[in-house]
């Protein structure tokens, strides 16, 4: 069995930066672009340092950059997390992945 390959993105590459509150808490995503307009990369933060809340938001979005760049298609990561019985997500980390379902462009 081979191992997967990591597609790290370019030095310089589009980006965009988000705010969104879920379940009463304030958080800021930035999301960096391959040059074909795939999602890469994810950054997000919780408003209060040190807290469950926040450290819980940075990891995730680690571990979610880190699929999209071995490439777990991002439709396939937002099934995979928490949902309602509504389907909205129980998560940040599942907000976000809605967030950036429309802003990826697909090749």
């Amino acid at each position: 069995m081979s191992a997967a390959r990591r597609n790290n993105l370019p030095a310089r590459r589009a980006a965009e930066t988000l705010a969104f509150t879920h379940r009463g808490i304030g958080y800021t995503a930035s999301v960096g672009f391959y040059e074909d307009g795939r999602i890469g990369e994810s950054f997000l933060d919780g408003v209060k340092a040190g807290t469950d809340a926040q450290i819980n938001a940075k990891d995730g979005a680690v571990i979610l950059s880190i699929a999209l760049q071995y490439g777990v298609p991002l439709t396939v990561l937002r099934h995979a997390v928490a949902r309602n019985d509504g389907g909205d997500p129980q998560g940040p980390i599942g907000a976000l992945l809605d967030l950036m379902a429309g802003l990826e462009v697909q090749p």
